[in-house]
């Protein structure tokens, strides 16, 4: 059996002050959010109607800032070397396609539809569930560069792994949503997974390639160190803008229905550390080298919000419950995500001495 070739990632520029007190800042930024959301709403939403086929362009711009970092250090000629990596790949596919959707759909109809159901709306009930099942069935894509970047994970293995999931989405999500939700057809914003495509991989992917063959050719790696040491602060204050925004979209919501949005983040909460860990584990047991775990364990359990609150709004309406819970998973995707990251690096050691004897 050929073990997963472990190869050392880039040393990563040290962000300091930001990186070593990020919780606090998050913490700070969620505040924030809700609260200029509840005194300045106007302002939100006419930032939140700047979008197009549901994808919101102010959105796309802090997230092509977060990315760019990490799409700088992929070489496309290196991208043969995921081969090597293919037990990660492997872990990451059971898991988005074969456990999370199927989790969620368990966890929804045993919180929402059960132990939560005296204290919700006894008529959104099936449409909370249906939104969390949505919410699920689409593995992230741009966040997930974010992700990656800040657990120092291998940058091509990441860009493969999203460009399969979302080669596959286009062929499973249907069928998947209509299996879960018991119909017999589903209407894919079609609009929304395209665009999403072209913003988040697409469009980055080019434009940090060109950027990066001209740093190359004007002052070598030299010069490609100096502009990701400049890059990282500014990702991480998009990072916290886009916190802002999202809390800030949702405040009004928030102060309006605060036990239904705590109660439906609940599942939520659950499914992303339950499919997290099982990936990690996984990755463990198979000997995967840590710089893919880590990665595989986020894109495991990240989600694609932009195409799921899109799908609730069409087939359920704005106001529906499916909408309200594929938003609560937006709101609670960063903060969360951020608590993934910090435990697969506190858990490094622990994971290279499993992995380890899993190669032997």
């Amino acid at each position: 059996m050929t073990a997963d070739v472990h190869r050392e990632p880039a040393p990563r520029p040290a962000m300091g002050l930001f990186e070593r007190y990020l919780s606090v800042w998050v913490a700070l930024c969620i505040v924030a959010g809700i609260a200029l959301g509840s005194v300045a709403p106007g302002l939100f939403r006419a930032i939140a109607a700047a979008e197009l086929a549901q994808v919101n362009l102010p959105m796309a711009v802090l997230i092509w800032l977060m990315i760019v970092p990490m799409l700088l250090k992929i070489d496309l000629g290196a991208l043969g070397r995921v081969r090597e990596h293919w037990r990660g790949v492997g872990v990451t596919l059971f898991i988005n396609w074969a456990v999370k959707p199927f989790s969620m759909a368990l966890l929804g109809s045993l919180f929402i539809g059960h132990l939560f159901a005296p204290l919700l709306p006894q008529g959104q009930i099936p449409s909370y569930i249906a939104g969390l099942i949505l919410l699920a069935a689409a593995p992230c894509t741009a966040m997930v560069f974010v992700w990656s970047n800040l657990c120092e994970g291998e940058p091509h293995y990441t860009l493969s792994q999203v460009a399969l999931n979302d080669l596959i989405m286009v062929f499973a999500f249907a069928p998947l949503v209509g299996l879960l939700l018991g119909v017999a057809s589903i209407t894919v914003p079609w609009g929304t997974l395209l665009l999403s495509v072209l913003l988040y991989i697409v469009i980055p992917v080019a434009a940090a390639q060109l950027w990066r063959r001209a740093l190359l050719a004007s002052g070598g790696e030299g010069a490609l160190t100096r502009a990701l040491g400049v890059l990282q602060p500014m990702s991480l204050l998009a990072l916290l803008t886009t916190l802002v925004l999202l809390f800030g979209f949702q405040g009004e919501a928030i102060l309006a229905q605060p036990l239904v949005i705590l109660l439906l983040a609940v599942p939520i909460l659950i499914q992303v550390y339950l499919n997290a860990g099982l990936a990690y584990w996984l990755s463990r047991r198979f000997g995967v080298a840590w710089c893919v775990a880590a990665p595989a364990a986020l894109i495991g359990a990240s989600n694609f919000f932009e195409l799921a609150v899109a799908a609730a709004i069409s087939l359920f309406g704005l106001g529906s419950g499916a909408a309200l819970a594929t938003v609560v998973g937006v709101l609670v995707e960063v903060p969360v995500m951020l608590s993934v990251v910090r435990i697969v690096k506190r858990t490094r050691g622990w994971y290279e001495r499993g992995a380890a004897a899993g190669r032997g």
